[in-house]
């Protein structure tokens, strides 16, 4: 359900960003808030920005205790022949018919991009490549990933591995949030796996402006990619381009996109501490509707001030009407603000007070209600 608030306003902006990336999508990663996009929804080969879709599942398996550290995972022919030093493509060289540890993967994964890391890690969890590829798309889907599908562990090209420029930046999101201990590695300059020494491929963690990961790609199909991240001044960014002709550009156009971001937004207070946002229509509960409030102040990033006067409009989502018993603090709504320049902001709402269940014949006629006048919260 989408309710439109009275709130529309003005902001100012600065010139729209253009960028040489074929693809490319800029995120604000604590609200979520879209600052830039260019084609960021149409498929395209990820290559190794795939790798951050099988690095979160062997996270997630860990976290859980379903996998330990110290595991030791076998090589098979199948990951040394496909991803390993025959395959002439970025491989940790692991020995066929021996064995890695899990935490040699981990780092393997993030440093070298080792594609037969990838394998033996896919093999170990899910018996197969394959099995192990369609898992990740389970994934994908429970997560919020509504178009990336994914057809090996790698991100070696095959017709039907695909992802999106936006649905990257997600799923670096998710990592960041539900594995933050982990995420710490992709900031990892260089490691050491026997006689071999990896430096990091992304090069904005060499730029020293506050880049902390996460992970690049190329194929010849698509280019050079990346998804990085940035933190300054305790705001974090995640940036995502694809499509891109040199790895020199790749670095440029990385620098640029996340500058401009960081320059060209900045907060803007909408409500107050406690202030009504808006309401969410509720069935069957002891009020008919609930009052939404943020979690403190809310604010939302828009463009800085400038010469450039823009337009934005605010509107109450979420899925209703909703059904009691509510807490007060549940988050139940988003509240997405949208300017004329196309950056979108989305903050979480929250119920301001509790809503109990009502009677069995106010639920009744509370549905009768609902039905014959197909009662949409405005």
């Amino acid at each position: 359900v989408c309710a439109l608030l009275t709130l529309v306003g003005t902001s100012h902006a600065r010139a729209q960003f253009a960028t040489t990336a074929r693809q490319a999508f800029l995120m604000d990663a604590e609200t979520g808030a879209v600052l830039y996009h260019k084609n960021a929804d149409d498929l395209m080969p990820p290559a190794s920005m795939s790798k951050l879709m099988t690095l979160a599942m062997l996270f997630k398996a860990v976290k859980e205790g379903r996998v330990k550290l110290d595991e030791q995972w076998p090589v098979s022919k199948h990951a040394w022949e496909t991803g390993g030093g025959p395959s002439r493509s970025s491989a940790m060289f692991l020995p066929i018919n021996g064995k890695a540890s899990v935490n040699d993967l981990i780092q393997g994964l993030i440093v070298q991009s080792g594609n037969d890391a990838a394998i033996v890690v896919a093999e170990a969890m899910a018996k197969s490549e394959p099995a192990f590829a369609q898992q990740m798309t389970d994934y994908a889907r429970r997560i919020g990933m509504s178009k990336s599908t994914f057809t090996n562990a790698t991100g070696l090209p095959q017709p039907d591995h695909q992802m999106t420029a936006r649905e990257l930046a997600l799923l670096a999101r998710h990592v960041m949030v539900e594995f933050p201990d982990y995420y710490a590695l992709f900031a990892q300059k260089e490691y050491r796996y026997g006689k071999f020494r990896f430096i990091n491929r992304n090069p904005m963690l060499f730029t020293n402006s506050g880049f902390d990961g996460l992970k690049t790609g190329y194929v010849a199909e698509a280019g050079y990619g990346i998804v990085a991240s940035a933190v300054r001044d305790d705001r974090r960014l995640v940036a995502v381009l694809n499509g891109l002709t040199s790895k020199e550009e790749r670095k440029t156009e990385t620098a640029k996109l996340v500058d401009w971001g960081f320059k060209s937004f900045a907060p803007l207070k909408l409500f107050d501490k406690d202030e009504k946002v808006g309401e969410a229509r509720v069935w069957g509960g002891s009020r008919i509707y609930v009052p939404l409030v943020g979690n403190g102040d809310v604010s939302v990033l828009m463009p800085r001030f400038t010469q450039n006067k823009v337009k934005f409009t605010a509107e109450v989502v979420y899925n209703g009407p909703l059904k009691p018993p509510i807490k007060r603090g549940d988050q139940v709504a988003v509240l997405r603000v949208t300017t004329q320049v196309g950056s979108v902001s989305e903050v979480p709402l929250y119920a301001g007070e509790d809503i109990e269940r009502s009677a069995m014949w106010a639920r009744g006629l509370d549905s009768l209600v609902h039905l014959a006048f197909r009662w949409v919260p405005l």
